[in-house]
């Protein structure tokens, strides 16, 4: 089995991140008894390899969190890292310090070890199916063991309670980046209910990290589930302080204090929400060092995270005309976008190229953009859960803006640049899929401009 064929074969089950339609279920189950199958590589008991367990949840910046806790370890110890969804390849989800897995081993991770427990599986689970995210999920566990971790950071992919990566009876942290409304078919009308979903990954006696949540409702819910679970709460808005000494189009110098010190480094990511997520981030590996009286090396934090590499998120993809990609997809995160493209480019209009999932909230996201936006372009991603691009023009045209329908991504930059005047800014948002086309596009016109 090639990798090809590996993929293959792991998106001839259920998938809901393509096709959107998430297999209810009432627990992990299934999940649990592949990995029992497997030999619990998530939790090996064979001493001394039993590795530390960051495990992240949040409806914004999860994904940016975990990626810069990963980040700052590394260095100080072995550190592995599982996210979702891929920008351009699933190898980029299984990180082994600052690279992904390679896709001999992933391939040979699911012909050799992955394909046999799932074939022997199949009678016992009946009607209870395995579905793709539970198999990435699991190859990423195997994947880690392989490379001896000393430390595994974990993102949620849909909630937390039910999700694949909640398999553990107990963890080191817990975090909790801030809580609104997303996926309300799946999780819950409202903000309260959506947070007993995902602080469900709080286990007993793990430490809990709650980053600045936006309503009061999750924090009350975070409290309460810690409580009940005995375990420590750090609240970060409360110990932890933060501030941007300095940018440019590439990154941030930032500051972040706290009663552990004072931790200076280079943020390769734009945005005060982004330093919001870094000092979250630094909870963690502080909360860490405490658990495991000062094992890792808080002089390395800050040098650490200059080796960050999460792309798309507010990345500069060209700059004349400035071209930027974001995965903002919902309101809030849309709301985040606008205010950093005004704080960090001084930007006060800028032509926007918008495509997203067919179950976003487009009109919630238009009227955080709309302020800024001197044009949209309406496009269809490739993804198959993709928008028709006409809702998005009816979205933004029903607050006067001026827009056109695009046959794809690539014609839409395109057409933007060429239409874009001196000191222009375009946008690319709307999805993280739609974001990684833009990125695919201009890079590749910049290295074949390079190469002419």
């Amino acid at each position: 089995m090639n990798y090809d064929e590996a993929i293959e074969w792991l998106l001839s089950f259920a998938d809901f991140e393509r096709s959107g339609r998430f297999q209810d279920r009432p627990d992990v189950a299934p999940m649990l008894a592949l990995l029992e199958r497997l030999g619990n590589p998530h939790r090996d008991p064979q001493e001394p390899y039993t590795p530390a367990t960051v495990h992240v949840a949040g409806t914004k910046g999860k994904g940016s969190v975990a990626a810069i806790v990963h980040s700052a370890l590394y260095g100080t110890a072995c550190t592995c890292l599982y996210t979702s969804p891929h920008l351009h390849s699933y190898c980029e989800r299984i990180r082994f310090d600052s690279a992904p897995i390679d896709e001999t081993l992933f391939a040979w991770l699911v012909e050799s070890k992955l394909k046999p427990a799932v074939d022997e599986l199949a009678s016992r689970l009946a009607d209870r199916q395995l579905v793709t995210f539970d198999l990435l999920t699991a190859l990423a566990f195997l994947a880690f063991r392989s490379y001896d971790t000393e430390v595994q950071v974990i993102e949620t992919g849909l909630g937390g309670r039910v999700d694949s990566t909640n398999v553990f009876d107990t963890k080191d942290i817990a975090a909790i980046t801030p809580i609104s409304l997303e996926h309300t078919a799946i999780l819950g009308d409202t903000v309260g209910q959506i947070a007993r979903e995902k602080a469900a990954i709080i286990t007993p006696g793990c430490t809990v990290v709650m980053a600045p949540q936006l309503h009061e409702d999750a924090e009350r819910v975070i409290r309460e589930f810690a409580g009940a679970a005995g375990a420590p709460v750090i609240d970060v808005r409360r110990d932890y302080e933060w501030e941007k000494l300095s940018h440019d189009a590439r990154g941030q110098e930032i500051r972040i204090r706290s009663e552990h010190g004072s931790i200076e480094g280079q943020l390769p990511l734009l945005g005060a929400h982004q330093i919001e997520n870094a000092a979250t981030a630094i909870a963690c590996c502080d909360a860490l060092n405490a658990r495991s009286d000062g094992e890792y090396d808080r002089e390395m934090f800050g040098y650490g995270m200059e080796y960050l590499n999460w792309p798309c998120r507010i990345e500069v993809l060209r700059e004349e005309p400035l071209v930027i990609a974001d995965g903002a997809h919902n309101p809030d995160s849309a709301r985040r976008l606008a205010e950093t493209l005004v704080e960090y480019f001084a930007c006060d209009r800028a032509l926007l190229v918008i495509g997203c999932g067919s179950d976003k909230d487009i009109e919630g996201l238009a009227e955080e953009l709309a302020p800024l936006a001197s044009r949209v372009m309406a496009v269809r991603a490739e993804h198959p859960r993709a928008m028709a691009p006409e809702r998005i023009a009816e979205a933004f045209g029903r607050l006067k803006i001026d827009t056109e329908i695009t046959d794809n991504v690539p014609a839409a930059v395109d057409a933007a640049i060429a239409a874009a005047g001196a000191g222009a800014l375009i946008c690319v948002a709307g999805s993280l899929f739609v974001a990684a086309e833009a990125q695919a596009h201009v890079l590749g016109l910049r290295d074949r401009l390079a190469e002419d």
